[in-house]
């Protein structure tokens, strides 16, 4: 049964929508029941009828996000505990290196590209990503920190997010412009309940895709993705790190300068993360033409590295250095290394995200100045905790956010403006080389615009 509001006139609206609604439930016809009330409400009300729909498919997205980041973080957790009872397991990272590199190569081809194939099927949607990349990734990043790679867990709670997300395109044959809004609230989703920060995770979604610019008609479903896959997640029992940051003085005319130089400091350190792993990457491919051999000679290179430094806190997420590194000083050589072992880790194949190493680096990277810097050092570590990830991602508002959620209000003004300054520092540079340059960062840079990262 059809209906049509053509031969109506508006006075007898809402009384013809009762009579044929009265009908219909009297034949308990519930598909025409929803056709009509959308019919209704896109004539009446289109913003309410949008709420709603999103607000269900939001859900649908939080509900299978927020279990598959729980499993996820509750595997990540139990694969760390045994690497760290069983030291000795990681003697066989190279072994799972080309295990893992070779199921990568035989079944994995097409999801390869991770990140980067969900920003680019938001900017030009293609075929609808493979289900198995969840279940590949997540598989994957699980090996790599079983065995003691050095990687994090953003790129693979993103990854599995978008794909779950993307079914719903086939499921309810939607829109390239509603596919589009999924896949944001699908990484929306991913980030905010992979690390507890729901604010954070609705704008590094609308924010990441498309350096500088923010797709404000998917604000609804991002933050709804968001906030319900964290709240999902933690059902489950799932816990998320917590840091003290300490005494957070009022910023004053020096602080502003001591925080800009900071700043300085942690663009350039998110500049050298991404030069050492797009240089190892590719000096990987040129010497090593098996693919799946790659993670094997990565791995050797990080057994020896770790042999050298005599200890095994870089390896793996390193989250109880990250918390020492709010109260102890830290040495100036200790974000290098790790700098070091994630950009071969990642480098070479093998799978998980940038986002918790690059927090590693940022904080000891911040702890350490505060040897020459006349600021706090749970304060500095704050500060380049997400300044270094702000500069790494092309991210600033996501992570001046994340700042005030994990560490409070009082540090805004100093993280908001070290954020600021290492976005603008790494310049055309990131870890997501599908990013769409949306604004130039600077007037030298305007031909720029339009350009992939990956372009340039």
């Amino acid at each position: 049964m059809e209906f049509s509001y053509s031969t109506a006139t508006k006075a007898d609206d809402s009384c013809e929508f009762i009579n044929q609604f009265h009908r219909i439930v009297m034949q308990k016809n519930l598909n025409t029941i929803y056709s009509l009330i959308r019919q209704f409400l896109l004539r009446k009300q289109p913003a309410l009828l949008s709420i709603v729909e999103w607000l269900l498919l939001s859900t649908i997205i939080a509900l299978c996000v927020g279990s598959a980041c729980a499993l996820f973080l509750i595997s990540l957790e139990k694969a760390t505990e045994y690497r760290n009872a069983h030291e000795w397991i990681i003697y066989l990272l190279p072994l799972a290196g080309i295990l893992l590199g070779y199921v990568f190569y035989k079944w994995g081809k097409d999801i390869g590209p991770g990140n980067n194939l969900v920003i680019s099927n938001i900017h030009k949607p293609k075929k609808i990503i493979p289900f198995r990349l969840a279940p590949f990734i997540l598989g994957g990043t699980v090996f790599t920190h079983l065995f003691g790679g050095s990687a994090g867990r953003e790129g693979t709670a993103i990854q599995m997010a978008a794909a779950i997300s993307d079914q719903l395109t086939r499921i309810f044959k939607l829109s390239k412009y509603n596919r589009q809004v999924v896949l944001i609230s699908g990484m929306s989703a991913g980030f905010g309940a992979v690390f507890g920060t729901p604010l954070a995770g609705a704008i590094f979604g609308l924010e990441v895709y498309h350096m500088g610019k923010i797709k404000y008609n998917a604000i609804f479903p991002a933050f709804a993705s968001s906030f319900m896959a964290d709240y999902v997640t933690r059902m489950y029992g799932v816990s998320h790190s917590h840091y003290l940051l300490g005494l957070v003085p009022d910023i004053n005319f020096q602080g502003l300068l001591i925080t800009i130089m900071a700043g300085v400091c942690f663009g350039l350190a998110s500049l050298a993360f991404i030069k050492f792993t797009n240089s190892y990457a590719k000096l990987s491919k040129t010497y090593i033409k098996k693919e799946y051999m790659r993670p094997f000679f990565g791995g050797l290179i990080i057994l020896a590295l770790a042999a050298l430094l005599g200890t095994t806190k870089y390896l793996g997420l390193g989250l109880p250095t990250i918390s020492e590194s709010f109260v102890v000083q830290q040495a100036p050589y200790v974000f290098f290394f790790k700098l070091l072992l994630t950009a071969i880790t990642l480098g070479a194949g093998f799978k998980g995200g940038e986002v918790t190493p690059l927090f590693f680096i940022g904080a000891v990277l911040g702890s350490a100045l505060s040897l020459f810097l006349p600021l706090p050092v749970g304060l500095l570590a704050g500060m380049g905790f997400v300044a270094v990830f702000a500069g790494a991602s092309n991210t600033p508002l996501a992570s001046s956010i994340m700042a005030i959620e994990l560490f409070g209000i009082a540090c805004s003004p100093y993280v908001a403006i070290a954020c600021i300054v290492a976005y603008l520092i790494s310049g055309h540079h990131g870890i997501y080389s599908a990013q769409v340059i949306g604004d130039a960062k600077s007037v030298t840079k305007l031909r720029e615009a339009g350009r992939t990262l990956g372009e340039l």
